[in-house]
């Protein structure tokens, strides 16, 4: 094995990996992520964008090809290695939100530091802290069923962001929110990552969210690609009858 550079918080080389029924996932994509860069993954529906952020987290264990993080080996490590080091240095976004009923709006937030034995006092002083910047702070105290769909999305970013993980990975974190509410919660989760050094690891297939980010590699049936096409974004009079935006790597 060949290390990787030492100024990639993570590196991949050759990834390889197939889904149960056969279908390709990903097919020989390589790729080095900076520390503190905002690289979002861009590409049609099926291209492999979720499959490349699981492989990369280390959600999804690959079928060949090697993925490093802070020059270390994560595809030789075991299940235990490997969920020890989601827990301690990656938050995850899904695009879906999925909270804990029974948990507060705070305590979910804070759940992820109170799962590493933080003291309960200071977690919620870092969860409250994220529930303001997203606009759900006057939400705290009630349960994910008294919420609507947008602000259970805002708690689970909350939620990802109040460890301060060393890389975050979202999966098209903005997909439950309107067109509005997207812009001002990406500008957000951007510009904490920044003033925080968190690495962003983003899939989407939306060009105004890929342009927040630093730079963009596009994935097609699985393979980096240098440019590809994306379906237009038909949610408003200004972006209905958008032909394609095109996304350079």
């Amino acid at each position: 094995m060949v290390a990787p550079p030492d100024n990639d918080v993570l590196w991949a080389r050759s990834l390889q990996f197939r889904h149960a029924d056969g279908s390709p996932g990903l097919s020989g994509v390589s790729l080095g992520v900076r520390e503190g860069e905002i690289l979002a993954v861009g590409g049609p529906r099926g291209s492999g964008k979720t499959t490349l952020l699981r492989c990369l987290a280390g959600l999804t264990p690959v079928q060949g090809g090697e993925v490093w993080f802070n020059s270390g080996p994560m595809h030789t490590l075991g299940p235990v290695a490997r969920e020890r080091l989601r827990r301690e240095r990656f938050g995850w976004i899904d695009p879906e939100p999925v909270l804990v009923p029974e948990l507060n709006v705070w305590e979910n937030a804070a759940l992820p530091l109170l799962l590493r034995g933080t003291d309960r006092r200071r977690a919620k002083t870092a969860a409250l802290e994220w529930l303001e910047r997203l606009d759900v702070g006057d939400k705290a105290r009630k349960h994910p069923g008294e919420l609507v769909h947008a602000e259970r999305q805002r708690v689970c970013i909350a939620r990802a962001l109040a460890p301060a993980p060393t890389v975050l990975f979202a999966d098209e974190p903005t997909a439950p929110l309107h067109r509005a509410d997207r812009r001002h919660v990406l500008r957000t989760l951007t510009t904490a990552a920044r003033s925080h050094g968190i690495t962003v690891v983003l899939a989407t297939a939306d060009p105004d969210t890929a342009a927040l980010a630093d730079r963009t590699v596009s994935l097609l049936d699985g393979r980096r690609v240098r440019t590809v096409h994306l379906p237009p974004v038909a949610e408003t009079a200004e972006t209905e009858g958008r032909a394609a935006c095109s996304l350079s790597a």
